[in-house]
């Protein structure tokens, strides 16, 4: 799936409210990355339309329980809850809470797995708003619009003609938890790397995994290369230029990455470096080692991995 360029809303002030530009539609999807405040009792994320609440989604933590209601408002009144008993996140601790649109239900993803849908009430083609309540705190908003694209090539794969009917269109898929990016991955960064860049990627790690690696890329090396290696329990970074590797970066407090586990990683590039985010939490900075950012222009994701979803 290939996206347009995101509307995002940075460290939004909680209570908050703010439009959807373009509404919801099928495709579209809301990436919420936060942190749930220590001693937190309750907050809530809805998509509104005027008066009414298509979709409220609220974890609570409150007399020694945790769980999820989920419900929608219509002429001031709430219908029956749905309800799933489990933590969303544990008080104190960073999420990316991904919301997608699909044609009968929103789907939710917690770091990066799947956590529930909510068949729709209300139709989400009449969903403006967007709202934040309670005990949270928001690093950032974006909300995704899904664009039709060629799917994306593993190295040395051609896309066998004809499997196209005359007259059928290519749609946007249907988002599943299931992989459907094939490893090895490749694709452009349109318009390279600049300060603000955002790439977003969601995946899982198979039980048997060795190691993997994510580079950017520039016409004649590596900029970043970021390479998980469980044998060793070290994430180890690097450039790759002139023909030769850099000195490597391996100081961490402990293995952000486990075996079995899905993740999402998110790396921002910056003037000076690229902050690296693991599942909603600061984990990485690597200094640059390469001054033309805009030639940074091709991402590749190798090894042992499976991907959900890649966003540039």
């Amino acid at each position: 799936m290939a996206y347009s360029s995101p509307q995002i809303i940075y460290n939004p002030v909680v209570p908050f409210i703010g439009s959807i530009q373009g509404g919801l539609h099928v495709g579209k999807e809301i990436t919420v990355i936060g942190r749930v405040l220590p001693g937190a009792k309750r907050f809530d994320i809805n998509f509104k339309c005027g008066p009414d609440i298509a979709f409220h989604f609220n974890p609570r933590y409150e007399g020694g329980q945790k769980y999820v209601v989920c419900n929608t408002q219509q002429h001031h009144s709430w219908g029956s809850e749905e309800r799933k008993y489990e933590a969303f996140v544990q008080e104190g601790s960073m999420f990316t809470m991904t919301i997608q649109v699909n044609q009968d239900s929103y789907m939710v993803l917690r770091n990066g797995s799947y956590f529930l849908h909510y068949m729709h009430r209300l139709p989400f083609s009449r969903v403006d708003n967007f709202s934040v309540n309670g005990d949270v705190q928001i690093t950032s908003i974006a909300f995704q619009n899904a664009v039709v694209a060629a799917p994306q090539l593993g190295f040395g794969q051609m896309m066998a003609p004809g499997n196209l009917g005359c007259g059928q269109m290519m749609t946007p898929p249907i988002y599943s938890p299931a992989p459907n990016f094939a490893v090895p991955y490749k694709t452009i960064i349109n318009g390279g790397c600049y300060p603000s860049r955002k790439i977003i990627i969601n995946g899982s790690i198979p039980h048997y995994a060795t190691r993997f690696h994510i580079n950017l890329r520039f016409h004649s090396g590596i900029a970043l290369h970021l390479n998980p290696r469980f044998n060793e329990n070290a994430v180890v970074r690097n450039s790759f230029l002139n023909d030769s590797w850099g000195p490597e970066e391996r100081n961490l407090a402990m293995m952000p990455l486990m075996r079995g586990q899905s993740f999402t990683i998110l790396i921002q590039c910056e003037s000076s470096r690229f902050n690296i985010m693991l599942n909603g939490k600061h984990v990485i900075t690597f200094n640059h080692r390469v001054s033309q950012l805009q030639d940074i222009d091709v991402l590749e994701i190798d090894g042992d991995v499976s991907l959900t979803w890649v966003q540039v």
